[in-house]
């Protein structure tokens, strides 16, 4: 049977204040997903990227702290990263190991760093990957508008290559299968 966690990645004050795409959306969106995790039963792990010493999501400060909004509830696990990839010198795959975790589903941010990164080297690591839609976020770039970034990678560059990308209401119902199938085996 599938064991399995959501990932919620820097989702940190400075980046929401930052005023990513669709922010109140994208918001809403993972604080549903949270309580869906939660209700269920599955693990739920916070990603908090460090920058270091006078980066604006510095650990320890108030930029690098995860946004009260979706902040951890207690007993929730945090892994600290410095890098793009939340796997890359962190201990999570060992973590993630430990509990017999084989299915992540991830959202957060930013949608063409961190989130792709991250999204990328679970799919190496053997992961099944799911990544409900709207529910991670980026900013405009020079090139791209943060929704067309955000759109590109959810239907070009991980549907069907490195993750599913399914509506968040068809998480909740599959999370709910699953809490219902571990209560009766």
């Amino acid at each position: 049977m599938s064991k399995t966690a959501l990932l919620s990645i820097d989702v940190q004050n400075a980046m929401l204040e930052d005023n990513p795409y669709s922010k109140e959306a994208f918001l809403l969106n993972l604080q549903a997903l949270l309580a869906f995790a939660r209700k269920s039963g599955a693990e739920v792990i916070h990603i908090q990227h460090d920058g270091g010493a006078g980066d604006v999501l510095e650990y320890g400060t108030p930029g690098g702290e995860i946004a009260t909004e979706v902040a951890p509830a207690e007993g929730e696990t945090v892994i600290v990263k410095r890098k793009n990839s939340a796997f890359k010198e962190t201990g999570l795959h060992a973590y993630l190991q430990s509990k017999a975790i084989d299915t992540l589903i991830m959202a957060g941010m930013q949608t063409e760093y961190c989130v792709d990164a991250t999204c990328k080297s679970a799919f190496d690591l053997d992961y099944a990957v799911i990544i409900p839609k709207s529910c991670t976020t980026t900013y405009d770039n020079a090139y791209f508008s943060g929704g067309a970034l955000t759109s590109f990678y959810e239907n070009e560059i991980w549907d069907g290559r490195f993750a599913q990308v399914i509506p968040v209401e068809d998480i909740q119902a599959w999370l709910e299968g699953l809490a219902a199938t571990a209560q009766n085996p």
